[in-house]
């Protein structure tokens, strides 16, 4: 049992980094393109506690890791938080920055993916164990940020890469794929449920991982 906890805690950093610094990003672009809704809301901070969605931050994580642990899997935790408010009506040009916005999430995430790997290079160049806390952190920071990146950008709509997706496509497109939005949860619960996800974040995740290793020297 102390080791499940430790192993909660140890996820809990890089999962709450990751999805905070992940919708903090979306507002603060949304500000530079004109709409200050998030700005207004107090929701453009690096406290947790503004994004803090009970399931998507806390129970969905804890359970996946919860269910590594008795399984024996290694499905990366992923989650959610409480959705920024942005209203793209009052974006400047609102179809084409609306790309930019939700762009900004997974950049965040690709971001910090970057800062975990380069961590990880240098605890190998100060020759640090591969079984010390911190390699198991930087490990895992990456793991969730490739992840938590790679599961945005399915392009069904909430999910970030369905609005890039809506961004890109022309207006007639564009609006009939905006209309899968009331059903984009249930789909993606689908191909978790079926396994495609799980096959992408394999097979998509592997060389990510592997050039931000490269990337950083190791």
């Amino acid at each position: 049992m102390d080791k499940i906890i430790l192993d909660i805690v140890i996820w809990a950093v890089p999962v709450v980094l990751a999805i905070t610094l992940h919708e903090a990003a979306h507002g603060y672009v949304a500000r530079m393109f004109g709409d200050p809704t998030a700005h207004l809301a107090g929701r453009i901070t690096l406290n947790p506690i503004k994004h803090v969605d009970l399931v998507g931050t806390l129970l969905v994580p804890g359970g996946i890791v919860l269910m590594n642990a008795i399984t024996g899997a290694s499905f990366p935790p992923f989650g959610w938080a409480k959705p920024v408010p942005v209203d793209f009506n009052r974006l400047r040009s609102p179809k084409a920055d609306m790309l930019w916005v939700a762009a900004a999430g997974p950049a965040s995430n690709f971001v910090q993916a970057i800062v975990w790997a380069l961590l990880i290079g240098f605890l190998i160049r100060w020759q640090s164990s591969p079984d010390s806390l911190w390699f198991d952190l930087a490990q895992r920071g990456m793991l969730v940020n490739v992840g938590l990146m790679l599961i945005n950008l399915v392009p069904i709509p909430p999910l970030d890469g369905g609005r890039i997706a809506v961004s890109l496509l022309p207006m007639r497109q564009a609006i009939a794929w905006s209309r899968l939005e009331p059903y984009g949860f249930y789909i993606l619960i689908g191909l978790l449920y079926f396994g495609v996800l799980d096959y992408v974040l394999r097979y998509v995740a592997r060389p990510i991982l592997s050039f931000l290793l490269f990337f950083t020297g190791v």
